[in-house]
């Protein structure tokens, strides 16, 4: 068994989870470096911008319906940087042209979702509509902006995996959407585990998924994203990254990212194959 095997079998993923469904042989490796809160604010945008030019970032995932929404579409737009849907349903819309309703809507999901760590997970018929009709008027928004339908889902504080998005049918078919972070063993409870892989079962049922997905921090951690950055020469492998914070973004823009990376494929999501499509080592 080689090191490469044994690292990735300290981050179980569940059967017909990988990025193509398949279950068979591993992909050719790819480390996807996403940086998320896209068009937040000015600031925010900045700093990914900043990161993004140096190659430090492959991806972004943007927000609508914020304050720096369209300025930050129109740079990704010129600068030919990927974008996918960061769907926001717990902070609030910052941007003055949005609609009342819709503002009033989120805001009572919002309400909903941060009212205890475990609302996410349950399932509420009360707010059918107003959930179909978030989703749907960021995805709309997405379209106006991008010129496009997003490709590719994730969510604001991970919400996009809630029970009302995900049993209610919410993201279309054969979207990429992003799955739980992966653990080891022993790092989260037995139930925890147990949930998220549930959860990701769900998903690849209807989506894409990549095979593992970490967030950049902690970047202080000895070790860990040598072990993190070594699954994508085999597999594929999804990294979050929050410029924004400043450990981050000088992890990101002093060098320290590149040189641990050196040996390994960094792309965007659209290098991900679909169904079928498999590459050959």
């Amino acid at each position: 068994m080689t090191r490469l095997k044994r690292e990735a079998d300290r981050f179980p993923t569940a059967p017909g989870e990988p990025a193509c469904r398949s279950g068979q042989a591993p992909q050719v490796g790819l480390l996807i470096l996403n940086a998320d809160d896209w068009g937040r604010d000015r600031g925010t945008t900045g700093r990914i911008l900043d990161c993004a030019l140096r190659g430090a970032v492959s991806s972004v995932s943007a927000m609508v319906f914020m304050e720096d929404s369209e300025r930050a579409a129109a740079i990704a737009l010129d600068r030919k940087i990927e974008a996918g849907l960061h769907l926001n349903l717990t902070t609030r819309f910052s941007t003055p042209r949005c609609p009342v309703r819709l503002a009033e809507r989120q805001g009572q999901l919002a309400r909903y979702l941060l009212r205890h760590r475990l609302s996410q997970a349950v399932f509420h018929p009360g707010l059918i509509r107003s959930f179909e009709y978030v989703v749907a008027a960021q995805r709309d928004e997405f379209r106006r902006l991008y010129g496009t339908d997003p490709d590719r889902l994730d969510g604001h504080h991970h919400m996009h995996l809630c029970a009302n998005v995900l049993l209610g049918g919410l993201i279309p078919p054969g979207t990429l959407v992003r799955r739980n972070f992966s653990f080891q063993p022993g790092e989260k409870s037995l139930w925890n585990r147990f949930y998220r892989r549930t959860v990701d079962r769900m998903l690849a049922r209807r989506h894409r998924l990549v095979d593992f997905f970490f967030s950049l921090a902690p970047v202080e951690l000895p070790g860990r994203l040598q072990r993190i950055f070594s699954l994508a020469r085999e597999f594929v492998v999804e990294v979050e990254a929050h410029p924004v914070h400043q450990g981050e973004y000088r992890f990101l823009t002093e060098g320290h990212m590149f040189r641990q990376t050196a040996d390994v494929r960094i792309g965007p999501p659209s290098a991900v194959p679909h169904a079928g499509e498999r590459a050959t080592p």
